[in-house]
């Protein structure tokens, strides 16, 4: 059974950091595809990152570019996400993700692609003060 179980997360101020983790587990190849997304109150779920686990060659919504960084910990199984001058509008519910199949590209589409990703992190708070 595949698991993704994450960390990290809190209250910051503007312009400071965070990291997320993204430990993932039950995978029978390493070559996974993990997505980032965030969720702000009232607001639909949006693609903020994507990343093979083995290869790599992240990709990255316009929103966070130069501010996030995406990386893979193959010997760890995890996933991070460093998050560096955030600003307020950064406040959400982040998740990780995964799609069922091994080795899927991450591009601007897989980013995105909700329906793509068939197992879910449990989800962990960001609030960004100003």
């Amino acid at each position: 059974e595949v698991q993704l179980v994450q960390s990290g997360g809190g209250l910051v101020q503007a312009g400071q950091s965070l990291r997320l983790s993204c430990v993932v587990s039950g995978f029978a190849r390493d070559d996974y595809t993990i997505g980032w997304f965030r969720q702000a109150p009232g607001k639909e779920r949006e693609g903020v990152s994507c990343i093979r686990s083995k290869i790599g060659m992240p990709d990255y919504a316009d929103s966070v570019k130069g501010r996030f960084t995406v990386s893979s910990d193959s010997a760890k199984n995890t996933v991070y996400l460093q998050m560096n001058d955030l600003k307020p509008e950064d406040t959400a519910v982040y998740y990780c993700a995964a799609p069922a199949t091994w080795g899927v590209r991450c591009d601007s589409k897989a980013r995105g692609f909700k329906l793509l990703y068939e197992y879910w992190g449990q989800g962990t708070r960001v609030t960004v003060a100003s």
